[in-house]
């Protein structure tokens, strides 16, 4: 499912316009971008945990050339998923 298929399915849901389902949409993925970038963590019960995770500075090899490289600390998004929606996915 992509983007635009994603609004037309929570407008159909949720009975808005797409153009306020793709307002909503937006809002969600601008609000919790802008909490993980101040380092926040943002939890939805029964669907999951979105959080940053802290990356080391480590070695490692280039692939081509096996030259050894130094790959500085970064963070990176994380999204754990909550146990209802765990178990609605191994649902049979």
């Amino acid at each position: 499912m992509n983007k635009t298929e994603l609004v037309v399915a929570m407008a159909d849901k949720a009975g808005l316009s797409k153009k306020d389902a793709e307002k909503a949409l937006k809002a969600f993925t601008d609000t919790v971008s802008a909490q993980l970038k101040k380092g926040d963590k943002v939890q939805l019960v029964g669907f999951g945990t979105f959080e940053v995770t802290k990356r080391a500075k480590r070695e490692g090899r280039n692939p081509q050339t096996g030259a050894v490289m130094s790959i500085p600390a970064s963070k990176a998004p994380k999204f754990k998923a909550g146990k209802a929606l765990k178990d609605l996915v191994n649902k049979k």
